[in-house]
């Protein structure tokens, strides 16, 4: 167990040069609008870039190859990748599609008319009413469009504008390779982002991609063909089945001596099966869980001291300053390197929300 753990960690915490080469190696980075103290994107790669700030993944998307996309969960990842998404969920009606005959044909030709939208000028332009948003609100008709193109593989984003997409329309795709093909390469795509992963956590991320060889049809004989392959190895520690790629040795690991605030999504504690399992606590990611039933806060961002994950932080702005306040799941650790790491890692934390703030028009100083 204490290999799995140092291999977990150290796997994927590897530097990388720039944004771009951050994405390429992990091969998806989750997005999520929330800034607490700043957005998901950005607290995985200040980790993985060196003077990384707030805002260089939207600044460097452009000019790379690289697709926001959605995975399992929504996020962006290399575009060749992305590229054996599709096609995709032609065969599922989306609610505005049959609240607004159409509209999606509509949103399509404008965008290949004028190569790029914001959605609040496409909005405009096409007037389409209202519909459902994904999260059960209400949504111009001709966004949840865009939404529902970009999953197909018919539209993309281009760039972002204060946080919001601007989309253009997909290049033309050569044609789809077979689904086996497909289902592989996503599998392999999964298991190098969160191995070492438990066979359970992989057959419930493919039902979560689906599509052409992930289908319900199609996914286990996928799974299966996938876990018996030599590229793929696995261990079996406390009855959990644990797959990573063979090409990996996970007694090859060291240890991180760092104090790290992670994101709730990043790839080290992503898996709240393996979190459990590796770390021995239950920890739950309760922005949607109302305040009263909270137990680790709004947006407690998981706590790593070497090879454990030993609590939690939560990063409140407060009269105009950013309160940083630490849980720990049992004993907090007692030994002055901690107490130095911990210091380094709040101070790293506070500068670095600092950035964000003034990219979002906001202002936090120092505590």
């Amino acid at each position: 167990m204490p290999a799995l753990r140092r291999y977990a960690i150290a796997r994927t915490l590897a530097s990388s040069a720039s944004p771009a080469d951050a994405v390429a190696r992990l091969g998806f980075v989750q997005y999520d609008p929330i800034r607490a103290p700043a957005c998901a994107q950005d607290l995985i790669l200040r980790h993985r870039v060196a003077g990384y700030r707030a805002g260089d993944l939207d600044r460097a998307y452009a000019a790379h190859p690289l697709d926001e996309a959605y995975l399992h969960v929504y996020g962006v990842m290399p575009a060749a990748q992305a590229e054996r998404l599709h096609p995709r969920g032609d065969d599922l009606e989306w609610r505005v599609e049959r609240e607004h005959p159409g509209i999606g044909g509509r949103v399509l030709r404008h965008l290949r008319a004028g190569g790029a939208a914001h959605p609040r000028a496409l909005a405009k332009a096409l007037g389409a009413g209202a519909t459902t948003s994904g999260w059960g609100g209400s949504s111009s008709a001709s966004t949840r469009a865009l939404d529902m193109l970009q999953y197909r593989g018919l539209a993309r984003v281009v760039r972002r504008e204060a946080g919001i997409r601007v989309y253009g329309p997909s290049a033309e795709r050569s044609r789809a390779e077979p689904p086996s093909h497909r289902a592989r390469t996503l599998l392999e795509t999964l298991l190098r982002l969160y191995a070492p992963l438990p066979e359970g956590t992989l057959r419930q991320l493919a039902r979560m991609v689906g599509g052409r060889g992930l289908d319900d049809a199609g996914r286990e004989r996928a799974l299966a063909r996938f876990v018996a392959d030599a590229a793929v190895a696995s261990e079996t520690v406390d009855r959990v089945r644990y797959l990573w790629p063979a090409d990996e040795d996970p007694r090859e690991a060291g240890i991180d001596l760092r104090v790290r605030a992670l994101a709730p999504f990043d790839p080290v504690v992503w898996d709240r099966r393996r979190f459990e399992h590796l770390w021995g606590w239950a920890y739950r990611f309760e922005a949607y869980t109302p305040a009263a039933k909270r137990v680790y806060g709004y947006y407690a961002l998981p706590l790593l001291w070497r090879d454990r994950v030993v609590g939690w932080l939560n990063a409140t702005p407060v009269a105009g300053k950013l309160d940083l306040a630490v849980g720990y799941a049992g004993t907090r650790p007692r030994d002055a390197a901690f107490r130095r790491a911990l210091d380094d890692e709040l101070a790293a934390l506070r500068a670095f929300a600092r950035t964000d703030a003034r990219r979002a028009g906001n202002t936090v100083p120092d505590r």
